[in-house]
């Protein structure tokens, strides 16, 4: 018979297991009826590659109409006339990996080289942000107008997170490339929002009160962590992670593991007297052998924005970050009149490219020193460098 919605209403339920109705237009194409009424259509064929016969639920009644549902059996029997296997790709994509099974596999894998700080942004970033958008999508079918708008509504609310969220998820399915999940990087393409760097540093009435601030500060722990990050340029994550074994007192040498730096590979930097004596004092009060600012539970700690914030308040520094600790070191090198690549090389700086933003800072050194040149010249006296505001007049 020639199956029509009417007939197909009306067949009766069997009084167990299913029963199925064949049509007589479309070979393997039917109507199975159940137990408790559930009304679905079904087509059954051969797999082409070994013969074994297969059934395959196109969908329910009335979902699908029998018109509709029978088109669709002659088009999966086209396919399956040119090797197709509809079940077989059922169950692939039921088992193909998603975003969180990726996930899983980039924090097993990737993550435990990445510095412990890095670990901790990443984790964030992929529960906060990356699961709840894409936790469940399949890691073969997340496309570029996908990761186009999700980068869109982030940047919405945070541009530069929304940045390096994307630069993550990059990440993510760069690796998933490699590991054969699928054959391109859907977030290639996506235009990144502009990032202004900031220049900010503190000057000398910034530090006096930044100084006097942590003289009051309760936790002096973290008062000792800000005044050596101001004396070394040092990441606070590296400083917060070092150890007692890293440092040489009586030669005045810091020697930074690879793990704890951004670079990924050992630094080694020579202190000054101060950062040496406040390191000294330290150690003589200190109860850890192993940390220098440990966190009283076996580990280091982790974090002292908290105390940051306190200090900021008190020292009236509302716009200074703990990172600006960092940009002030490098600041006095460069108006010390040190070179960029001196600056570079005690910040860590793999490449010339990133002290470069340090290059305005040697303006007056670099004029003291043309004066001089042209006093030699000229057989005259050098004229006196004076810094001026951006009015022109004297500082």
């Amino acid at each position: 018979m020639k199956l029509t919605d009417n007939l197909l209403r009306n067949l009766p339920a069997p009084e167990r297991g299913n029963k199925v109705t064949w049509d007589d237009a479309v070979k393997g194409f039917g109507a199975r009826v159940t137990a408790a009424g559930a009304r679905a259509f079904i087509l059954n064929y051969r797999r082409k590659s070994d013969g074994r016969q297969r059934q395959f639920t196109i969908g329910s009644f009335p979902d699908w109409g029998t018109t509709a549902a029978r088109q669709e059996a002659a088009r999966l029997k086209r396919a399956i006339d040119g090797g197709a296997d509809p079940i077989g790709e059922q169950e692939e994509n039921r088992a193909a990996a998603t975003i969180a099974d990726l996930a899983a596999r980039f924090e097993r894998d990737y993550l435990p080289r990445k510095r412990p700080s890095t670990r901790r942004v990443y984790r964030q970033q992929i529960r906060t942000d990356i699961l709840p958008a894409f936790g469940k999508t399949k890691v073969a079918a997340v496309s570029h107008a996908d990761v186009d708008g999700f980068h869109h509504r982030l940047s919405a609310r945070a541009p530069t997170h929304a940045n390096r969220t994307l630069a993550v998820l990059s990440k993510m399915f760069s690796l998933a490339v490699r590991w054969g999940w699928r054959s391109d990087n859907p977030c290639k393409g996506v235009e990144r929002n502009q990032e202004n760097k900031r220049h900010r540093y503190l000057s000398g009435a910034e530090l006096s009160r930044l100084s006097a601030a942590l003289a009051k500060l309760p936790d002096q722990s973290a008062a000792n962590a800000v005044r050596l990050l101001l004396l070394t340029g040092a990441r606070r994550g590296e400083l917060l992670a070092a150890k007692w074994a890293d440092i040489d007192l009586e030669t005045g040498v810091w020697t930074k593991p690879a793990s704890t730096t951004k670079q990924a590979t050992l630094h080694r930097v020579p202190l000054s007297a101060a950062a040496v004596q406040l390191l000294a004092e330290m150690r003589q009060t200190s109860d850890d052998a192993e940390w220098i600012f440990p966190n009283g539970r076996g580990g280091h700690r982790i974090e002292i924005s908290a105390a940051w914030g306190a200090l900021r308040a008190a020292a009236n520094l509302p716009d200074v970050r703990l990172h600006d600790c960092r940009h002030t070191f490098a600041s006095v090198l460069a108006s010390s009149g040190l070179s960029l690549p001196v600056i570079g090389s005690l910040l860590g700086h793999t490449t010339a490219q990133t002290t470069l933003r340090y290059s305005h800072l040697l303006d007056d050194v670099q004029r003291a020193a043309t004066e001089r040149a042209s006093a030699i010249i000229t057989g005259k006296a050098p004229a006196e460098v004076l810094p001026l505001n951006k009015r022109g007049r004297r500082q």
